[in-house]
């Protein structure tokens, strides 16, 4: 990524009890990634990559195009939110990855998503 090239993801997860069955293993978990454009040029989020790693070691990558069905075109100083999902078996998990960005130059590179925590609030008997 050059220094006109700057993509700043962060992610707000959430725990979804509601939709969560501890006792079948099954935490549901929403978050929230906002994408905002810090470079110097316009660019496009082409494909998404995941790593989903629960506590048990247990690692799915998750790979496809857009993301929400969108592939959103970003010109300097524009953001971009979504909120997307994932289920664990374990109450707690982490998540990382990297967006396939292609500039309005036709330079493709790619936006690291930084590591984030999914925890169950969660109180075992």
């Amino acid at each position: 990524m050059t220094s006109k090239q700057n993509i700043f993801v962060c992610a707000t997860p959430t725990y979804l009890e509601n939709q969560s069955i501890p006792d079948s293993n099954q935490f549901v978990f929403a978050y929230t990634i906002y994408i905002e454009n810090r470079g110097e040029v316009a660019a496009k989020l082409l494909t998404r990559h995941w790593v989903i790693t629960d506590s048990e070691g247990k690692t799915e990558e998750v790979r496809g195009p857009g993301v929400v069905g969108e592939h959103p075109h970003l010109k300097p100083g524009e953001s971009f939110e979504y909120t997307s999902g994932a289920v664990l078996k374990t109450p707690v998990g982490a998540m990382l990855g990297s967006y396939q960005m292609q500039d309005d130059n036709g330079d493709l590179f790619d936006a690291p998503i930084p590591a984030f925590t999914l925890s169950a609030s969660v109180v075992f008997h």
